[in-house]
């Protein structure tokens, strides 16, 4: 099989990345119908987007991602009535997000280390994965709860893209990239909910949402136990950090109401991205 790479062609690899920025922020437009419509048990196919005040559907021309918004000045064209910036920013997100799994699985830190085009298979598996957090995510933020859809729909895909692409788990064989991903849906789904069952026992209440015990189950699935670990430590940490922030800030009233979904999703982005440099940089710091 001849090895080819894509970082040759800097022009093709920055019209790519273009792409990946244009497609990224279409699905961010979808993620946005589907952060609004899943907990209500609405359809994501239809109807049409449409003004959730006025009802008037929304033309494809004026359903532009990114760019209506902007041109709209974040309103409804009929009645006015403002449109949350948080529409953007989800496709702005989407869109950086997928700019950047783009880039790291077509280029190395190093300009003279080069990705083989077979591993760019993880690009749109990872396109996936993220959408999904960011969908739970402020699904999550808004409802306190985080859509089977996304949990328990991880914790089914991740090991059959595991078995199509084994190289989510460092395979090169499916039966071993199968196996990575069951250890790794495993060890997220039991770890989480062993500290939900003591933590209920402890405190005598809920200590942790299932829904976040099932997307630790799909983390793993997709990006193995050494990703779980990091994923729990990484979340616990800005967990705490946002809590005494709030603290400070006197927020009480929104003490015991912290989705935990969120510091997850955002541990097992930073894995996904720089968790192999972390990990290897601490474990150097260790040796010393």
């Amino acid at each position: 099989m001849i090895d080819l790479y894509i970082a040759e062609w800097p022009l093709m690899g920055f019209v790519f990345a273009c792409f990946a920025a244009f497609f990224g922020a279409c699905v961010g437009s979808f993620l946005n119908v589907c952060i609004w419509r899943i907990p209500r048990d609405e359809s994501v196919i239809a109807p049409r987007s449409h003004c959730p005040k006025c009802e008037r559907l929304i033309p494809w021309y004026l359903n532009i991602p990114v760019l209506s918004w902007v041109a709209l000045g974040g309103k409804c064209r009929w009645c006015r009535t403002p449109i949350s910036i948080r529409y953007l920013g989800v496709e702005l997100l989407t869109a950086l997000l997928f700019v950047m799994v783009y880039l790291q699985y077509t280029q190395q830190p190093s300009l003279l280390e080069m990705v083989p085009l077979s591993h760019e298979a993880l690009i749109p598996i990872y396109w996936v994965f993220l959408a999904g957090l960011v969908c739970g995510t402020f699904v999550d933020f808004d409802h306190m709860i985080i859509p089977d859809s996304v949990t328990i729909g991880g914790m089914v895909v991740g090991p059959i893209f595991s078995v199509l692409v084994p190289a989510m788990h460092g395979a090169d064989v499916w039966y071993l990239g199968l196996k990575g991903s069951l250890i790794g849906g495993g060890v997220g789904f039991g770890l989480l909910y062993l500290v939900a069952v003591v933590g209920e026992k402890i405190f005598k209440k809920e200590a942790m949402g299932f829904g976040d015990v099932k997307l630790m189950g799909a983390v793993g699935a997709f990006l193995g136990w050494k990703a779980v670990l990091f994923t729990i430590v990484t979340a616990s940490a800005a967990g705490s950090v946002a809590g005494l922030t709030l603290i400070a800030l006197k927020k009480n009233e929104l003490q015991g109401r912290i989705p935990f979904g969120p510091y997850l999703s955002l541990g097992a982005a930073v894995w996904l991205f720089w968790g192999e440099r972390i990990l290897g940089a601490y474990l150097k710091i260790l040796s010393l």
